[in-house]
């Protein structure tokens, strides 16, 4: 296998066996080309033996394992890996194998981490890209975060994670979207979010004032600054500017095509999201989960949908 401090690359081991092959001693040639005799007579018996394709790079493990796990236990432990979707401690303690043993088949057959999967669907979720950057602001208040998570609606009964995707007698269809406005402090990561008809400017700037005077009644009175993502119902909007003029607080916009950088919003917007609904008790439809939230109301003074920062602190 070529390497970067190789002598012979795939090139230079045909140009080894074309001056061979032209008549000149094996051991002078492989002077020239810096390399071994024993190397030289190597290369030409595998080109005698394989031609042009014995030339070619080739893994160097072995062509038989007498050791490896049998392909029928592999198989099970696949299975269980995929029905399940629990450790290689809880399979092999299930199955009778080593946990080592479990977790070399499952890393050998490129399975995904756990922590990379759907927790209802076992499905692969594909994760966008983070800052590396990870910062937290020195006293409440100091930045607040917000943004909107547009879900689609579900109705009475289920969806079709529950039905399937062919059409239900007596289904509506279209029934429109219920819109997730989130606002999260940096610092306590104390938040506050409502359920809302749309996300036009007037109702974000409605929804700014209402989340100052929850933010206020928690202790956090003065706002300094909040951060957005690019929509014109923010970066535009007159009403939601005159709202943040009023609280004396400093519009920060994120960079655009960078939706990671204000992950906050989102997380608590996607905290709950199941199978049966969007709110992740289990409830089934649009009406249920607004009564469940208090009317709309989703208060929470510790996010779970966040990642906690050592030493982050959360506001009774």
């Amino acid at each position: 296998m070529a390497h970067a401090n190789a002598r012979l690359t795939v090139h230079g081991r045909a140009l080894l066996i074309e001056r061979i092959l032209a008549g000149h001693r094996p051991a002078d040639v492989a002077h020239q080309m810096g390399c071994s005799r024993a190397t030289a007579y190597k290369w030409l018996a595998r080109f005698r033996s394989e031609g042009a394709a014995g030339l070619v790079d080739r893994p160097s493990r072995p062509h038989r394992c007498p050791h490896r796990t049998a392909p029928p236990i592999e198989a099970r432990i696949l299975e269980s890996r995929r029905i399940h979707r629990r450790g290689a401690r809880w399979i092999g303690d299930e199955l009778g194998l080593a946990a080592s043993t479990v977790g070399r088949v499952i890393r050998r057959h490129q399975m995904p981490l756990l922590r990379e999967l759907d927790a209802l669907t076992g499905e692969p979720v594909r994760r966008g890209p983070v800052s590396g950057v990870r910062y937290e602001r020195e006293h409440p208040g100091e930045l607040i975060h917000i943004d909107v998570k547009k879900l689609g609606r579900i109705p009475e009964g289920g969806g079709w994670r529950a039905h399937g995707r062919g059409v239900r007698p007596g289904s509506a269809r279209a029934i429109g979207y219920d819109y997730v406005h989130s606002a999260i402090d940096d610092h306590s990561r104390l938040a506050y979010s409502e359920i809302l008809p749309d996300e036009r400017g007037v109702t974000c700037a409605a929804f700014m004032e209402r989340a100052a005077r929850f933010f206020g009644a928690h202790g956090i009175t003065r706002i300094e600054r909040v951060m957005s993502d690019n929509a014109r119902n923010y970066r535009t909007s007159g009403a939601f500017q005159g709202v943040l003029a009023e609280l004396g607080a400093r519009h920060i916009l994120i960079r655009p095509h960078c939706p990671w950088t204000n992950c906050e919003g989102d997380a608590a917007a996607l905290d709950g999201r199941c199978e049966g609904g969007v709110d992740g008790r289990g409830h089934d439809s649009r009406t249920n989960w607004r009564s469940a939230t208090r009317g709309g109301l989703l208060a929470d003074s510790s996010v779970r949908g966040c990642r906690r920062r050592p030493g982050a602190r959360t506001l009774a």
